[in-house]
């Protein structure tokens, strides 16, 4: 492994200021135009890599790699366990079990099974493969349901399925990886069930319990100033991870643990803490994808064989095919059930649950990361190109509620006496009051907040924030023209 010098720490700053600023000088255009942004930035690290101008090359044992895909994963699987609604899952308990269990579980054996066919592979590296390319990637999935116009079943098929389907894998990839090297060096089912179910998550529920209730009190008391509070979540997701490995527990496992505990204590939180983190797990997934793009990824084109192919086929569509089956006697329009069974795509998650057997330094691991990256490429060319039509169709109306929302009225006279159509300032809304036009107050405060608070706004309609304010506000026959105005807190 080469020292890590001075010249590999500008090379690697250089490369991640680099990202920062193309993601945001992008990110307009590749939602405009859909474009995969998993393709742009696999692009930009063949530029910069050894077949472009040379600046970075990493191999599959370097640190910096391993540092950066180990924070991503981290930060991916925190921020989804964070966004999990609760109330959500339980309302569409029967999609969810479809997508996590037969979409997610069948998937992961079948391309086992197929690596094993195929591929000559032994029983621990399929299933590691297996697992790992059952995976759908949260960046191009995001892509999609960032659009307005996915019906809402898909939309929470799909957010369900990219948020929640690496936890129901990565305990599949440990385990596996426990016997890669030899069965008989194996730890006793005990110890490994003990650390992988116990400690890790058991940590993660403790740390994430006592974070958010130290927050909660902070703030009530001596205030929390906003851009700390969204540090403040990177701080939980980290202490979590490395709290759970200093006992010999998984800290993936904890990270998500402790993202999902904030999730289900159902803490009124500044929506920036879910906001940062999720931007800064984007950042590092799309770091990780040039620093893959430089050299490694393109590995993926040496699988390309007849049984390679084949393989491919069946790592790209047998989700598809499970799905076509479990969906089928699930009340779904047309659209999201095409969506749903189609749009799977495999990106940077899978390549960092094959990646970890790697970091392990156990036998025969790197060879896994050939046919994964092959599946990967196909995956950003046909999902992600599919990614650019799938969204299009009639507009559906879905809103995600946040503090201070504004709905403002076509060519209203009023709108001058608001300075930002996004949030409005008390004295803004008694001057639209005065005016006699017709305002309404919508309270989207979580159930907790609303439950244990002894005050509400005068005349204000109460919308649980459940995703669908829009949906709900069209239901009560609100009109169209007439301001409506969200608060949360």
């Amino acid at each position: 492994m080469p020292p890590f010098s001075a010249a590999t720490f500008t090379t690697t700053l250089a490369l991640v200021g680099v990202v920062v600023m193309v993601a945001a000088l992008l990110s307009g255009v590749v939602d405009r135009w859909r474009l995969p942004q998993v393709a742009v930035f696999l692009l930009l690290g063949l530029v910069l890599g050894s077949n472009g101008l040379g600046l970075v090359v990493f191999g599959l044992t370097s640190p910096i790699l391993q540092t950066i895909a180990t924070i991503a994963l981290v930060l991916v699987l925190f921020t989804d366990a964070v966004s999990v609604d609760v109330a959500k899952i339980r309302q569409h308990r029967r999609l969810a079990f479809l997508v996590l269990g037969p979409g997610t579980v069948l998937t992961a054996a079948l391309i086992a099974v197929a690596g094993w066919g195929m591929l000559g592979l032994g029983p621990a590296p399929a299933v590691i493969l297996g697992a790992a390319l059952a995976s759908t990637d949260p960046v191009m999935m995001r892509g999609l349901l960032r659009g307005g116009n996915v019906p809402g079943p898909a939309r929470q098929a799909l957010g369900l399925e990219s948020g929640l389907n690496d936890i129901v894998l990565l305990p599949v990839v440990l385990v596996a990886m426990a016997f890669l090297s030899a069965p008989a060096s194996a730890p006793p089912l005990g110890r490994m069930a003990l650390d992988l179910f116990v400690l890790g998550p058991g940590v993660g529920v403790v740390l994430g319990f006592l974070g958010v209730a130290a927050l909660d009190q902070v703030r009530r008391k001596l205030t929390v100033r906003r851009d700390y509070e969204s540090l403040y979540a990177l701080g939980v997701a980290f202490t979590a991870y490395a709290g759970a490995e200093a006992v010999h527990g998984s800290g993936f496992l904890a990270a998500f643990a402790a993202g999902l505990t904030i999730a289900a204590v159902d803490a009124e939180l500044c929506d920036c803490f879910l906001d940062f983190g999720q931007a800064a797990a984007e950042m590092f997934l799309l770091l990780t994808f040039v620093a893959l793009g430089s050299s490694l990824i393109w590995t993926g084109l040496s699988a390309v064989t007849w049984a390679g192919l084949a393989f491919a086929t069946v790592a790209l569509f047998a989700r598809s095919a499970v799905l076509l089956v479990a969906l089928r006697w699930q009340p779904l329009d047309a659209r999201s059930r095409r969506l749903i069974v189609w749009f799977g795509p495999r990106g940077l998650s899978s390549l960092l649950l094959v990646l970890l057997p790697v970091f392990a330094g156990l036998p025969g691991a790197e060879g896994l990361f050939a046919p994964a990256a092959l599946v990967v490429l196909l995956s950003v060319v046909i999902h992600g190109g599919a990614q650019m039509f799938l969204g299009k169709g009639d507009p559906v109306p879905v809103a995600t509620p946040r503090a201070d929302a504004v709905r403002a009225p076509d060519h209203d006279s009023t709108n001058s006496l608001v300075a930002n159509t996004e949030t409005i300032t008390l004295d803004e809304l008694r001057r639209l009051q005065a005016t006699g036009v017709r305002v309404w107050l919508l309270d989207v405060r979580k159930d907790l907040a609303y439950s244990e608070a002894d005050t509400q706004a005068r005349g204000a309609l109460r919308l649980p924030p459940d995703g669908n304010v829009a949906v709900r506000a069209a239901e009560l026959a609100l009109p169209r023209h007439d301001w409506l105005i969200a608060y949360c807190a």
